[in-house]
């Protein structure tokens, strides 16, 4: 344990999780107290609109270790990850989901793996995915490969948000300028020191998922055009391939001219023009995507805005359960 805080932080990100919170809380912390050092529970309620909030609070009663900062709006997983980062006090990090997907026990083993290696990060590798659907298993599968291609083969496979973080990586992480960070690409780029610990993933102990398709296709988009330039680089070559099927066309089209076998027709015509407006649609796409991160940037709009943090209202009259039930009731929450 350190003087400024305590040995452990474990960041948990929470949306609408009333169904899984008292299993989660039921697991983990049994967990943790076995570790025999000062840890703390730093929950980021991401805009929960269901009984979230009021079930932490009760929790909060009989788990002194649990802390919860809530965020002002439903900002996504990696921003909410990142706002628990930014307020973990911890010489070591962790960062969980609530689902019980990624099992608590794991973590022994990887302050284990730290402690023994003298290393700054452990990730957690799903070495069976099984519980997933065959649709997710594809997927995660050509996501993880793609962005390999892109940004490296320092980046582990089946190795998403969870993963154990010494201070001065979480330290580096929260230096960065970057407002919409990917962790699971940010962190391997440090280039720090790290090993990996394999478990075997579970399903959904409750709940419903809150990473849909249209958040996957999000996430692979960010990971892109966050990461790495090429996409840029492939609009480049559909532009080069494009030219070169034009010179050969035009070549085509000027001897059926001179030896008088020109047949009017619209098929080939169509099938060209659509091929190149499809073309030149998908790289103004990319190159708008880059462009709006940029302008993202340049605006400076933070990705997350902090309600509270129960560990700066310590000094605060405790409040109910039943209130904090009204005042969401009353805001629409």
């Amino acid at each position: 344990m350190t003087a400024a805080g305590p040995a452990l932080s474990v960041v948990v990100p929470m949306f609408d999780e009333e169904a899984v919170l008292p299993l989660f809380a039921e697991r983990l912390r049994p967990v943790l107290d076995a570790l025999g050092v000062n840890y703390e529970v730093l929950v980021v309620d991401d805009g929960s609109r269901d009984a979230t909030p009021v079930l932490l609070l009760r929790e909060q009663r009989t788990w002194p270790q649990l802390r919860v900062v809530r965020l002002r709006a439903n900002a996504g997983h990696q921003a909410a990850l990142s706002a628990g980062l930014a307020r973990a006090r911890g010489a070591w990090v962790a960062t969980l989901d609530a689902d019980l997907q990624d099992p608590p026990e794991v973590l022994t083993q990887m302050l284990e793996a730290a402690d023994a290696g003298g290393l700054d990060v452990v990730y957690g590798v799903r070495s069976d995915r099984s519980s997933d659907s065959a649709f997710k298993r594809v997927t995660a599968r050509g996501y993880y490969r793609m962005m390999q291609r892109l940004v490296g083969t320092h980046l582990t496979a089946d190795a998403g948000d969870f993963r154990l973080m010494s201070r001065a990586t979480v330290d580096a992480v929260n230096a960065l300028p970057e407002h919409h960070r990917v962790l699971r690409l940010v962190v391997p780029a440090l280039g720090f020191p790290s090993t990996t610990v394999a478990y075997a993933r579970a399903p959904r102990a409750a709940g419903k998922t809150k990473y849909p398709l249209s958040r996957m296709v999000r996430l692979t988009i960010d990971s892109m055009t966050g990461f790495s330039i090429a996409p840029l680089r492939l609009a480049t070559w559909f532009g080069l391939g494009g030219a070169v099927v034009t010179a050969v066309l035009l070549t085509f089209a000027l001897g059926a001219y001179l030896t008088g076998r020109t047949v009017p027709g619209w098929t080939s015509t169509f099938v060209a023009v659509a091929a190149v407006g499809a073309v030149q649609l998908l790289c103004l796409g990319m190159l708008g995507e880059y462009v709006g991160r940029l302008y993202t940037q340049m605006q400076g709009m933070p990705s997350y805005f902090v309600a509270r943090d129960s560990l700066e209202d310590a000094g605060a009259a405790p409040r109910e359960p039943d209130a904090v039930a009204e005042e969401l009731r009353v805001v629409g929450r």
